[in-house]
């Protein structure tokens, strides 16, 4: 997921995303949406199954 979509995420969930580093933002809007704010955490697997940055995490962490 792009800066631009993580950011227009953000706004769509009460968020401003400001200057806020992709880390910080997407483990912002986890916690907004009831996910464990995890992201680039997971080794091989992840059970937040209904996270929509999942795919990314853990395709950030092979």
């Amino acid at each position: 997921m792009t800066m631009a979509e993580i950011r227009e995420k953000a706004r769509a969930v009460g968020i401003t995303p400001g200057r806020k580093r992709k880390l910080e933002l997407v483990r912002e809007i986890q916690r907004r949406e009831g996910n464990f704010p995890c992201f680039g955490t997971a080794t091989d697997y992840c059970d937040q199954l209904d996270c929509c940055f999942r795919d990314d995490c853990l395709g950030k962490n092979r």
